[in-house]
């Protein structure tokens, strides 16, 4: 299995995450009281470091996992784009993707922003 330990399995950036920063979470890879989100059991299962890897679903949007009511509240709160993040990681891969997020400082991409 593939790791990256700053980037969880839906496509955020733990790196930039408060709860990280502060030592709180050990981040999405390590955090083995996530057993209730159904993407990190997913992923773990197929042996895939996030819904980038994975060859199921070419749109994400159409994995019910990825796409149910609890995410697409926390991308309206949160004003994020879990799905940018994913084809970001699918085209770029893990380290541009880093790189990126990290001189942006964002968890999460930005809702409407455009690459």
């Amino acid at each position: 299995m593939e790791q990256q330990h700053l980037i969880s399995y839906c496509g955020l950036y733990c790196g930039a995450c408060y709860k990280f920063k502060k030592s709180k979470c050990p981040g999405c890879e390590q955090n083995t009281k996530a057993s209730w989100c159904k993407i990190r059991t997913c992923c773990i299962e197929k042996e895939i470091s996030s819904c980038a890897h994975c060859d199921e679903y070419s749109d994400i949007k159409a994995c019910k996992k990825f796409s149910n009511p609890v995410s697409k509240l926390f991308e309206f709160v949160f004003r994020s784009d879990r799905k940018k993040g994913i084809e970001f990681l699918r085209q770029e891969g893990p380290e541009a993707f880093e790189l990126f997020m990290s001189s942006n400082g964002w968890v999460s991409i930005k809702k409407g922003y455009r690459n």
